[in-house]
């Protein structure tokens, strides 16, 4: 799996919260991760989500990794992912 990078938002580059969900999990799901990294990315992934449930993500898009939708359930208290 390739390695996506989301740039840290400034002045002309925004990120959208799509955008820095889809480039966090990828980085979750990539075997080389290190583990001090992905426990790094878990905060920024949770601040997301409520965002993420507004934009209704998880009504039109299911998250096909059974231990990344598994994490993401436990978090929102809901099977929605």
């Amino acid at each position: 799996m390739s390695t996506i990078f989301a740039r840290a938002p400034s002045a002309d580059i925004r990120v959208t919260p799509l955008e820095a969900f889809v480039a966090c999990a990828h980085q979750m799901l990539d075997p080389a991760t290190p583990e001090s990294a992905r426990r790094a990315m878990e905060p920024r992934l949770l601040a997301l989500l409520p965002a993420l449930r507004a934009l209704g993500v998880f009504e039109l898009f299911e998250v096909r990794d059974p231990a990344l939708r598994t994490w993401l359930e436990d978090e929102m208290g809901a099977p929605a992912v």
